[in-house]
């Protein structure tokens, strides 16, 4: 009788391990995510030489980016979006400040790739927020691309799910956002009647 009972509870188990696993499933394919996984908050910054490169790469990976959100530094957001017709949010120029934006949003973790066409060759006046930027997508995990060879592997990889596990980045900062929301309606309705 007690191995039946133990068989019984291991299958029930199991099915609950499958329930789960397409809930969450349907959860990645019924939020507005694209078939390869979480829709993703990527980057895209270029220096003056690597310009037409990065309109060149876009060009050829719109069908992969336009399911994506998309981010740039002044200059090269705008010569994306004439070239290709893509949806940029556009930042300051990189000299200007706009390197220092997109680093605040990877440190608040609201960057889940940057692809970063550097020239390496050339000096930069505002070399130290390169630098910062860098940093900060070690510090965060951030998948970074600061060439075409490197570029074409992420975006493959994105489109193949292979970077879906940024939905976990994602899915804990909305399970946080609850928590809070939950607790303000607690101490709401303790103080309010």
């Amino acid at each position: 009788m007690d191995c039946w009972l133990i068989a019984i509870i291991n299958i029930e188990k199991r099915l609950t391990d499958v329930i789960y696993g397409l809930l969450d499933y349907l959860l990645l394919n019924t939020k507005g995510y694209n078939a390869g996984g979480i829709k993703m908050n990527i980057a895209l910054i270029a220096h003056d030489k690597n310009k037409k490169d990065m309109v060149q790469f876009t060009h050829a990976y719109q069908p992969y980016l336009v399911k994506h959100a998309l981010f740039a530094t002044g200059t090269t957001g705008k010569l994306i979006h004439e070239k290709t017709g893509l949806d940029i949010k556009c930042f300051r120029s990189g000299p200007l400040g706009g390197d220092q934006e997109i680093g605040a949003m990877v440190a608040k973790n609201e960057i889940d790739m940057v692809i970063f066409f550097r020239d390496p060759l050339t000096a930069q006046p505002h070399e130290p927020d390169i630098s910062a930027l860098l940093r900060l997508c070690d510090v965060y995990n951030i998948p970074l691309a600061t060439n075409m060879g490197s570029a074409e592997i992420l975006v493959r990889a994105l489109e193949r799910g292979d970077i879906e596990w940024r939905y976990i980045v994602h899915d804990n900062k909305e399970r946080e956002l609850e928590k809070k929301n939950l607790l303000l309606k607690g101490i709401q309705s303790h103080f309010w009647y």
